[in-house]
């Protein structure tokens, strides 16, 4: 139904529960003569008479007759666009995006960066540090080759394993701490767990546990940035486990119907927690979805960071152009356990993570790129990885030391004000904590302003 069509038909609907006065009655008999006029204008414009070689049906105008009856099945497969080969040579120098060496050496350093947090902060969690993590390992060329391809203003929603995207944007190493320790300097005090990253500053919208959930919500960003009329896309990240939800789907006809311009991210890691892409759908991947929807649509190498940034940087460029929609799917694979509750041992070989480790691994591939380019030798390596290990142990002990937010915050952001009841639900806390100190200790939390 249009919008249109929509509003006539709510006014008409209003008019009808009112009482039955004179006045009411007229209203209501003017709204279904203006709906009938409509209906007749929108069957003139959208059902068009058949021709001779198609029937022309609202539904699919484009549709051509036949006079064989077949059914239709997937012919061939979509391919895999990418730049680098796996020793870092660039295969076709029209693809080359011929990026500077500063360019070069901020998104390399960002993917050691990142590599070294994960090592720092899995390890916390198995101490009993952090209650939480999830690594990053094998997916770095995905997060920065598509944060380099954006502008600050896009607006971001993540799923949970962006972390690159973030620390590329300018999420210093202190606030990622802060978060993960959910101490009184985290932006979201302490009531998200650990990796549930977010910053208004950098347009990074905060993670939700439940899958999916961003992805209507990324579409009606964007839809809201045309309105606008900002210079503005909306992109979203999620993984091919989480193209299994319902969300997925509502958002990408959502998208395409509306005219959205938000570009859809998938991560094609292989694996939705511990089950393998051969167990979640049987087609072409996630891009199929795409093209299925009406989306311009892309597979990219998520091991190839030029890949990665040139794909994203069309697709923004698209979005922005046309004000629709645009599908990537990088394939990628996951090298870490899911999360600090997995153990991947217990459903793929550890040969099989090494040799995906070797094989193709996108910080190894680039490195070689930067090598061949005389921007990075072993001795920048090892220099760099000591410096950023000392920097984010001195941030990790930093973190550690600081309060947790104030137990107030339990009953603040829900309402403008806090409402009689929670009030009352913070004085029974505190009595109860009273009555039981050594139950409830609130030694190190931050005392309430």
């Amino acid at each position: 139904m249009s919008t249109l069509r929509r509003s006539v038909a709510q006014l008409a609907a209003k008019a009808l529960l009112r009482p039955a006065t004179p006045t009411a009655t007229a209203t209501a008999t003017r709204a279904f003569a203006t709906a009938r006029v409509v209906r007749d204008q929108v069957k003139l414009t959208t059902a068009p008479a058949a021709t001779e070689d198609g029937p022309r049906f609202p539904g699919a105008l484009n549709s051509k007759y036949t006079n064989a009856l077949a059914f239709i099945h997937q012919d061939g497969v979509l391919p895999t666009y990418r730049v680098l080969s796996k020793d870092g040579a660039v295969l076709d120098p029209a693809q080359d995006p011929n990026v500077s060496k500063d360019w070069a050496l901020k998104v390399y350093r960002d993917m050691l960066t990142l590599n070294a947090m994960d090592l720092i902060l899995y390890e916390a969690q198995r101490q009993g540090r952090v209650s939480f993590y999830m690594t990053n390992y094998g997916e770095e060329a995905t997060h920065m080759g598509s944060a380099a391809a954006l502008s600050p203003a896009d607006v971001v929603f993540g799923q949970y394993r962006e972390a690159g995207v973030l620390l590329y944007r300018g999420f210093t190493i202190d606030e990622f701490m802060n978060q993960c320790y959910s101490n009184a300097k985290d932006y979201g005090k302490g009531r998200q767990m650990p990796v549930h990253y977010g910053s208004s500053k950098l347009n990074f919208q905060t993670i939700s546990s439940p899958l999916g959930t961003q992805l209507p919500q990324a579409v009606g960003a964007a839809y809201a940035m045309k309105r606008d009329k900002k210079d503005t896309i909306a992109i979203c990240y999620f993984g091919e486990g989480a193209a299994s939800e319902g969300d997925f789907h509502a958002a990408l006809n959502m998208a395409t119907t509306l005219k959205s311009p938000v570009v859809f991210f998938c991560r094609n890691n292989g694996f939705a927690i511990s089950t393998p892409s051969s167990d979640q759908y049987s087609g072409d991947g996630i891009a199929a979805r795409g093209v299925g929807y009406g989306m311009a649509t892309l597979r990219v190498d998520g091991n190839d960071v030029f890949a990665v940034y040139n794909a994203t940087k069309a697709a923004r460029d698209y979005a922005l152009r046309e004000n629709m929609p645009v599908l990537i799917e990088a394939m990628t694979y996951r090298i870490g356990h899911h999360s600090t509750s997995d153990d991947s041992s217990a459903y793929r070989s550890k040969n099989e993570v090494e040799d995906w480790k070797t094989r193709d691994n996108p910080v190894v591939r680039f490195r070689k790129y930067m090598e061949s380019r005389g921007w990075w030798t072993q001795a920048d390596e090892d220099s760099f990885k000591k410096s950023v290990r000392k920097q984010i142990l001195e941030s990790f002990a930093k973190a550690e030391t600081v309060e947790k937010p104030p137990l107030s915050e339990l009953f603040t952001d829900v309402f403008d004000e806090p409402t009689p009841i929670l009030r009352k639900q913070e004085a029974e806390l505190h009595e109860l904590i009273k009555l039981h100190p050594d139950h409830y200790s609130t030694k190190g939390y931050a005392q309430s302003k």
